[in-house]
């Protein structure tokens, strides 16, 4: 089983700029016991410089899987988390690292979960931020609090590989991945312009209810019953509204 779960955890950089953090990245995922690299529209991150840094981990560097975009990176993943360390009320749930852990490893049973890492200069950006069901944090010092991003990568591995390892949790049911919650979410979207709540004056409700609704589902993921259940009751709702129209 532990074999399995941490095949299941993929290491995500979002648009990394500096081949440099890749191969870092790469080394420090394998010194925790981890192989799953992957890279969103990477730099050159199979240059000297970059093997220079994953020394004893090429391996890792030149398996990784890159993807064109973030769509493409998470839309066989059950569930996908990101790394913060800015706050705020629209981001959803934000964790302390320690706690994160265990819930990524109870996740990954028996399912595949992104941990999104962001650009060295600013993070992850705003509609990635919406993708994920919640978002872990590490403490630092305010001092300085920003991250060196193969530096987080190293921390958040060094969290999680003893909780991976000692990990007994029940096996998590079978979760949907994010391709099939995307169309769940645009049903939800037809439902409340239906319902005639997508807007309040100048605010779009749409977003933010739909965003919030991401952030629900996203923290520990949906059945392929549940989802079938959802979309039935989209599909009540709608048929309610055409015939009252």
């Amino acid at each position: 089983m532990t074999m399995n779960l941490r095949d299941n955890i993929y290491f995500t950089l979002v648009q990394p700029r500096e081949s440099g953090n890749v191969g870092a990245a790469a080394r420090a995922i394998k010194n925790m016991g981890f192989e799953r690299l992957c890279l969103v529209d990477p730099c050159d991150y199979l240059n000297a410089e970059a093997r220079a840094f994953a020394h004893g981990a090429i391996d890792v560097l030149e398996g990784a899987t890159v993807c064109a975009n973030l769509t493409e990176a998470v839309s066989d993943k059950a569930i996908v988390i990101g790394t913060t360390r800015r706050q705020g009320k629209t981001r959803g749930v934000i964790r302390p690292v320690k706690e994160a852990v265990a819930t990524i490893a109870e996740l990954a049973n028996n399912n595949k979960v992104a941990i999104l890492f962001g650009r060295e200069d600013k993070g992850l950006l705003s509609e990635e931020i919406n993708r994920c069901g919640f978002l872990m944090t590490i403490a630092t010092s305010h001092a300085q609090p920003s991250l060196n991003l193969a530096q987080a990568v190293l921390i958040v591995a060094y969290e999680l590989s003893p909780v991976c390892r000692n990990n007994h949790c029940a096996r998590t049911p079978k979760l949907v991945p994010q391709e099939h919650l995307n169309h769940l979410y645009d049903r939800i979207a037809e439902v409340l312009r239906n319902l005639d709540i997508s807007m309040r004056g100048s605010e779009d409700l749409e977003s933010d209810i739909v965003r919030n609704i991401r952030h629900l589902v996203g923290r520990y993921g949906l059945t392929h019953w549940e989802v079938d259940m959802l979309h039935g009751i989209c599909s009540a709702i709608n048929n309610k509204c055409k015939r009252s129209g």
